[in-house]
């Protein structure tokens, strides 16, 4: 097979995907509550590092409106938001905002796929532990108390 007729395949392949429509519906739904945050730092290096799949104000790049990635970036932002969602605090079942502190903490979250797209999403070591200790504030640590949420 030359090298023209598998570039002509793939380029038909690209072009049949983007007929797919999951990933496609970048709307993001209403903001319904808030945590109270500790401080206006805590929430800044949230929106920085965590926003994008941890709200419902995701910034949707140009990039996620092309398959595949746009399938990929519709997957990490519902899983992100099904397992703790800042715009949807006190929602029925649960957001798991005790574990926030644990998953920055030990490396897992923002996942080192995030940066390379999102240079502005990495943090210093002072800022990382900046965003855990305000975490914990706001959070608590699993297992530990609830933050009351905003009136």
């Amino acid at each position: 097979m030359n090298i023209g007729k598998l570039l002509g395949g793939a380029i038909v392949l690209l072009i049949l995907i983007q007929l797919v429509p999951y990933g496609r519906d970048h709307s993001n739904p209403p903001v319904t509550g808030e945590p109270v945050w500790n401080s206006e730092r805590t929430q800044e290096l949230f929106s920085r590092s965590c926003r994008d799949c941890h709200s419902n104000e995701t910034v949707w790049p140009w990039y996620t409106h092309i398959a595949p990635a746009s399938w990929l970036a519709q997957f990490d932002v519902e899983h992100g938001r099904e397992k703790f969602n800042v715009s949807e605090w006190g929602r029925p079942g649960k957001n798991e905002g005790d574990e926030a502190a644990e998953e920055v903490r030990s490396g897992k979250m923002p996942p080192f796929f995030y940066f390379p797209l999102h240079p502005e999403a990495k943090l210093s070591e002072t800022e990382r532990q900046e965003l855990v200790d305000g975490l914990i504030a706001t959070f608590g640590e699993e297992h530990g108390h609830d933050n009351e949420e905003k009136e």
